[in-house]
């Protein structure tokens, strides 16, 4: 049995807390990263295909992972973009009719290092504690000291840049070109998802990347435009937020979603912070304070955007809060044709609590 070859594995945090595990497979050697959790109990391979995740090392807090195998209609990506795997049960084997190979296979085919045998609640308990820092997952066990040189020289979330790394380096088009409506969409790590809800509601999208000028998604004669998700720090992103200013400035219909929220309002000059942990899961509680309905969402982030500050906006109102820390979840400008939400109205994994938000969108363009 490949459980009997496994081979030892550690989680070395940055504060120089340790953790224990065994290696998943045969794949040896170390990734370093960010590490983060998330609480959802389905979507595995929806979540490590997510371009947000890209630089993290991902706990996944459900007990079993592998069990329903991957399926290739089920990615958010071109491949794999957490940094590593942490989990407590892996599953090799899979039984669902749907699957079209098992998560081991998948996690090789990406060269993903994973680690199981984790006990994960102890780690994320620590990590709730201590917030989110810089990692090393490694089989390479007796260089504690090495790792430790290794890991001090990862740059910090914090200020990093990660869109280049994810987004698009061509234009490309996603669905009928023959649509009602067209959309310039900025991927500054757009989900597959997230083209398939627009594409539903018969919009024609033509993704730029992510240094494109508003000149570029001008060109392409939209009757909307789109910030995208993404991973890492929204603060360096100096060319969306230009992009986004110009929209604003002419009052352009405009949906922004998660990173893409966060560029919004940086453009109207709210900061954005760093959070402790950040919010990642598919049940996390948002209220609606324009209609004072709840919805279970999934989120992915972990830097948000400024309350005090939106507050104090005159022309930005928040139009959705998480329930959990009353944190932002959602904006909108007075004066303008632009609102956003922090979280993933595509849930891919996840609720379709939101996928109004989508058609909310479109009604924007008709009234444009």
């Amino acid at each position: 049995m490949k459980y009997q070859k496994r081979q030892k594995a550690i989680i070395l945090l940055a504060d120089g807390t340790i953790f224990y595990g065994k290696a998943v497979g045969n794949k040896q050697g170390s990734s370093f990263g960010e590490v983060c959790f998330n609480t959802g109990m389905t979507g595995y391979q929806e979540i490590f295909t997510d371009p947000s995740y890209y630089g993290q090392l991902m706990v996944a807090t459900n007990a079993h992972i592998g069990n329903y195998g991957t399926n290739k209609e089920e990615i958010e990506s071109d491949s794999i973009k957490i940094a590593g795997l942490i989990v407590k049960n892996f599953s090799y084997e899979f039984s669902r009719d749907l699957a079209d190979s098992s998560l081991e296979d998948f996690l090789d085919k990406n060269n993903l290092l994973a680690i199981s045998d984790v006990d994960t609640r102890a780690l994320v308990s620590y990590i709730r504690d201590n917030g989110a820092m810089n990692a090393v997952i490694s089989t390479d066990v007796d260089n504690i000291e090495g790792l430790k040189k290794q890991l001090a020289d990862v740059p910090q979330m914090k200020g990093m840049e990660l869109a280049s790394q994810v987004s698009t380096k061509e234009p490309y088009f996603y669905g009928n070109e023959n649509a009602a409506y067209k959309v310039a969409a900025l991927d500054i790590g757009i989900k597959k998802n997230i083209l398939r809800n627009m594409s539903k509601r018969d919009v024609y999208i033509k993704v730029f990347p992510y240094n494109s000028n508003f000149e570029d998604l001008e060109a392409f004669k939209p009757d909307g435009y789109f910030l995208s998700n993404g991973p890492g720090d929204p603060e360096p992103l100096i060319e969306a937020q230009a992009v986004a200013k110009e929209i604003i400035k002419r009052n352009l219909p405009l949906f922004g979603i998660c990173l893409g929220h966060q560029v919004i309002a940086l453009a109207n000059g709210v900061s954005t912070y760093k959070m402790h942990n950040g919010h990642r899961g598919i049940n996390h509680p948002v209220k609606n304070l324009i209609t004072g309905k709840g919805e279970v969402t999934s989120q992915n982030h972990g830097f948000a955007v400024n309350r005090e500050e939106s507050e104090a906006h005159p022309d930005l109102e928040i139009t959705h809060v998480h329930l959990n820390d009353d944190t932002v979840a959602g904006l909108a400008m007075k004066s303008k044709n632009v609102f956003s939400v922090q979280y993933h109205p595509e849930a891919s994994p996840g609720p379709h609590d939101s996928r109004y938000l989508f058609d909310q969108f479109i009604e924007n363009i008709k009234k444009k």
